[in-house]
């Protein structure tokens, strides 16, 4: 399949993993679209960016729409953007991207769902006492949620100004 996420502006191309990476460190925010079928579904959720996986965590409730689409279709793509914001009187807009695509798949084992809500939790809030709180909290709570991990396979690193 042809990508023209860069193909039109080559030279705003991110081609550095540092650069990819710090992106996906600095959101708080991703992009997914779905599709199941020919029905597309798009949802903004919050994240926790593992690094070493090279994975993204996400949390939701046990049933729901996003839940549907994975079921029928784990293809994903998405997209975390830096806003630097619409420059008045440049016609200019400053910004950093990543689009990548990916599985998303439903974290079934107690030790990764544990894992995967201290990634989100170090990424959102890099607060060891809240942490801590929220996950002794959170002991029984994995029950009653799920966590998705969404594994990328193919990443596409954009800037502009």
């Amino acid at each position: 399949m042809e990508k023209y996420h860069l193909h039109n502006r080559p030279d705003r191309e991110l081609k550095s993993e540092t650069d990819i990476n710090a992106i996906l460190k600095n959101g708080k925010f991703a992009v997914i679209s779905m599709c199941r079928e020919y029905e597309p579904y798009i949802v903004t959720l919050s994240y926790g960016y593992d690094s070493e996986r090279r994975a993204l965590y996400f949390h939701c409730a046990q049933r729901g729409l996003k839940l549907d689409f994975i079921a029928a279709n784990n293809k994903v793509c998405a997209t975390v953007i830096e806003d630097g914001g619409y420059i008045k009187g440049e016609c200019e807009h400053e910004f950093r991207s990543v689009v990548f695509w990916g599985n998303m798949q439903v974290v079934k084992e107690l030790e990764e769902k544990k894992h995967g809500m201290n990634i989100l939790l170090q990424h959102l809030e890099g607060q060891d006492s809240v942490i801590r709180q929220k996950m002794l909290k959170a002991e029984g709570s994995y029950s009653k949620m799920e966590i998705l991990r969404l594994d990328i396979e193919e990443i596409h690193g954009k800037a502009g100004r």
